[in-house]
């Protein structure tokens, strides 16, 4: 396995917690992997994107040219990271914030869905949801068990995100 992810939004969506929790996982199943944060110059409503790397063996650089998936959660992040997917790579968008994406996308509903969860901020799980289902990267019961782990001290959380990544799994 040699996956290379970007994972783009903006700032308030979760974008740094999604990248760092597929690293919790990979490292959790003894896979290589690297976390690289970008932020824009604000915080909530800036721009946010991350690069994830997970591997079988060692990995020689975090910096990403062609990502093999690409997850982006607004048009914006949309247009400035589709011209970089991999041909033939793996394209997931928000389809509550992202118009204009090709048919061949993944297109999930995932503000939508995370508002009728109960909150908006768990679009990020909800798209991490369909991510796992799709490509199979790991388990769900790993994915599962992570979010336990990292949440474990924050109930209120906890919850809704286990909710709303569940929920991603069965679209």
């Amino acid at each position: 396995m040699y996956e290379k992810i970007i994972i783009a939004g903006s700032g308030g969506q979760g974008i740094m917690f999604l990248g760092n929790l597929l690293c919790n996982v990979a490292a959790s199943l003894n896979k290589y992997t690297t976390f690289f944060p970008s932020y824009g110059a604000e915080i909530r409503g800036g721009t946010a994107n991350c690069s994830v790397i997970i591997a079988d063996d060692e990995i020689g650089s975090p910096v990403i040219a062609e990502p093999s998936i690409l997850i982006v959660m607004n048009e914006q992040s949309y247009n400035r990271f589709l011209p970089k997917l991999k041909k033939g790579g793996l394209l997931f968008v928000n389809s509550s914030l992202v118009f204009s994406a090709p048919p061949d996308a993944v297109q999930i509903p995932a503000t939508e869905i995370a508002l009728q969860v109960g909150d908006v901020r768990a679009a990020n799980m909800v798209m991490l949801g369909k991510f796992i289902k799709d490509t199979k990267v790991f388990p769900v019961a790993a994915v599962n068990d992570v979010i336990k782990k990292v949440l474990e001290n924050k109930k209120n959380l906890l919850e809704v995100n286990l909710f709303a990544f569940m929920r991603g799994t069965k679209l």
